[in-house]
C-alpha cells in the first residue's frame, strides 16, 4: 500500500506574501464564477476537509469561501454525534446535511470519522469500521451519479509543526480556546491515526470522489493549493459533462 503521507513534500511554501495574495485572489474569483455556474446548472459541490489537529483546515475553508455568495454555501463543523444521533445509522446525520442541487456544502471533518477517530478510540467495533469503507464508497457514488461533485482534502503537517502550533495556541489568549486536552491525547496516537488515514486513502480514493493530500507546513501554500484544487476538480467535472467554463479573462 502506497504511503501517501510519507511521500508528501512538506517543504513546499509560498515565500512572498505578494505572490500569495495574488494567487489567492485569482482563484477566489474563479471559484466565485464557478459557484454561479454550478447554481445555474443545478450541480452541487461537496467538499470534505480532514487532517491533523492544527493543520489549518479552518484557515483553508475561510480563504476558499470568503468571496463566495453565502446564500449558496453552508459549512458544517462536525463533532461527536449527539446522543439522539447514536440511535440512527452513522451516515444519517450526514444525509441530512447534503446540499440542494446548485449549492455548496463544506464538511469540516466528516463521515470519515468512522474509520479514523471511531476506529482508534473504540467508538465503533472492528466489524463496523471495516465495513464502513464500502458503505462510504457507495454513499459517495450515489451522490456523484446524481448532480454532485465531491472533493476530499487531507491537510498534512509534520508532528514537529503540530507541536509548534499547539504551543503557539497555548500561549496566545486569542487562540487558546482552540487547544484542548483531547488534542494532546490524539497527538500521542499519531502513528495509529497515520495508519488509519493511509488505509482510508487506499480504500476510498475513487475517481468520483478523489482524495487530495495537501502539504500544510506552510499555511500560505496550503490555502492556495486547496482552492486551486477545488477549482480544478469543478472544471474537470463540468468539462466531462460538456458544460463550458466561465470566461476568466476579466480576472487575469
Amino acid at each position: 500500500m502506497q504511503k501517501r503521507l510519507a511521500a508528501t513534500d512538506l517543504t513546499k511554501k509560498i515565500e512572498s506574501k505578494k505572490t500569495y495574495k495574488k494567487q489567492l485572489k485569482l482563484y477566489q474569483q474563479r471559484l466565485l464564477s464557478l459557484q454561479q455556474l454550478l447554481f445555474k446548472e443545478k450541480i452541487a459541490l461537496i467538499l470534505v476537509m480532514e487532517g491533523w489537529d492544527a493543520a489549518g483546515k479552518g484557515g483553508a475553508i475561510k480563504r476558499s469561501t470568503e468571496k463566495l455568495d453565502p446564500r449558496g454555501l453552508q459549512v458544517h463543523p462536525i463533532s461527536a454525534p449527539a446522543p439522539h444521533e447514536l440511535r440512527y445509522h452513522y451516515l444519517q446525520r450526514f444525509w441530512r446535511k447534503i446540499p440542494q442541487h446548485g449549492q455548496i456544502a463544506i464538511f469540516d471533518r466528516s463521515w470519515y470519522g468512522r474509520v479514523l477517530v471511531e476506529r482508534i478510540e473504540g467508538f465503533a467495533s472492528s466489524g463496523e469500521w471495516k465495513r464502513a469503507y464500502e458503505e462510504i464508497n457507495q454513499f459517495e457514488k450515489q451522490l456523484s451519479d446524481d448532480h454532485y461533485i465531491i472533493s476530499k482534502f487531507w491537510i498534512h503537517i509534520s508532528k514537529d509543526e503540530q507541536e509548534r502550533r499547539f504551543l503557539e495556541r497555548k500561549h496566545n489568549p486569542l487562540k487558546r480556546w482552540k487547544l484542548t486536552d483531547e488534542d494532546w491525547r490524539n497527538r500521542e496516537k499519531w502513528d495509529l491515526y497515520e495508519e488509519a488515514a493511509e488505509e482510508m486513502f487506499h480504500k476510498t480514493d475513487k475517481e468520483w470522489a478523489p482524495w487530495h493530500i495537501i502539504a500544510g507546513n506552510d499555511k500560505r501554500y496550503a490555502r492556495v493549493a486547496v482552492i486551486q484544487q477545488i477549482v480544478a476538480d469543478i472544471e474537470s467535472n463540468l468539462i466531462q459533462k460538456g458544460i463550458g467554463l466561465p470566461d476568466y479573462s476579466q480576472f487575469e
